[in-house]
């Protein structure tokens, strides 16, 4: 693709939200006992273990957002996720929403986050994600914090309507978030432009629920967009392991969590035979490299 002269990148990005399945939004508040939460761990490191394995097999490199107490119980996952090629950014320390901190307070977290994963693996943690997509209008404040701790690029914004996040009139594709000093590059993930609607096509529940073609569809929609494009899809370890302990969740809830994990694998096997994939910071260097200027679009 190619824009007054100059190339445009576009690109996929298959990238995985790294924690334990009692650290979902959807639990918070729950009593989870100290032996479920030891299974949940180690069912996360099994599952991730595969996911590298699968990754392998299709010769895919991903991103993979860890939080950060995960570097402290798992070094060597989170050592071998390095290792194998794949980007390792943040997820916070330990899974709270951006609305739960202060701007101080935010900072210390993303500082033990980010220190912790590089203490890891020796190499620089470029990229964030808030937990549940929470750097929305309220929370805008959080663009400043990204900025000042040395972050390049953050994948926290999705633009819709959703009852726990979403800024619906951010940019489809990557821009330029602006906070009140600061700014930092945003690659909101997938959504697909369908009768004036912004539609959730990510991944998470959509993966799960939406029938395969919609995430398709919006992948081949967001590489005909004009300027620079970046599929940005998310999972979760969780969503791949249909055997594991449910938690007692409310009725809308267990049903968002548990929708179609028992064909996450397969799913995810079609769309890596199916399309390129690559790691976030790969897409934002291309970015650059291409010079082309992206939008900018103030949060707070």
């Amino acid at each position: 693709m190619v824009e007054r002269g100059r190339r445009v990148s576009a690109a996929n990005v298959a990238s995985f939200d790294i924690e334990e399945h009692f650290r979902i939004e959807a639990a918070v508040g729950l009593n989870c006992p100290a032996e479920l939460r030891a299974d949940y761990a180690t069912r996360m490191e099994a599952a991730t273990r595969r996911l590298l394995a699968q990754l392998a097999e299709a010769q895919v490199l991903a991103t993979f957002f860890v939080v950060g107490e995960i570097a402290r119980s798992h070094p060597g996952l989170v050592r071998d996720i390095h290792a194998a090629g794949h980007e390792v950014g943040s997820h916070s320390w330990d899974h709270r929403r951006v609305h739960r901190f202060t701007p101080a307070s935010f900072r210390d977290d993303l500082r033990a986050s980010k220190d912790a994963l590089e203490q890891v693996t020796g190499a620089p943690v470029f990229g964030f994600r808030a937990p549940t997509f929470s750097v929305m209008r309220e929370t805008g404040w959080a663009v400043d914090a990204l900025a000042d701790c040395g972050f390049v690029y953050d994948s926290s914004i999705f633009p819709v309507r959703h009852d726990r996040y979403g800024v619906p009139d951010a940019p489809r594709g990557p821009f330029v978030a602006q906070g009140a000093a600061g700014e930092i590059l945003e690659l909101p993930p997938l959504t697909y432009r369908v009768g004036g609607v912004n539609l959730p096509v990510a991944g998470g529940g959509y993966f799960r629920l939406f029938p395969l073609a919609v995430m398709r569809a919006g992948l081949r929609q967001a590489a005909r967009a004009a300027g620079p494009n970046v599929g940005m899809l998310y999972f979760h370890p969780w969503e791949f392991d249909p055997g594991q302990p449910r938690l007692p969740l409310k009725r809308l809830s267990r049903w968002r969590t548990y929708v179609g994990v028992d064909r996450t694998t397969a799913r995810l096997a079609s769309l890596l035979r199916a399309f390129p994939f690559t790691r976030a910071i790969d897409a934002v260097r291309a970015i650059r490299a291409s010079g082309v200027p992206l939008p900018r679009f103030r949060v707070a």
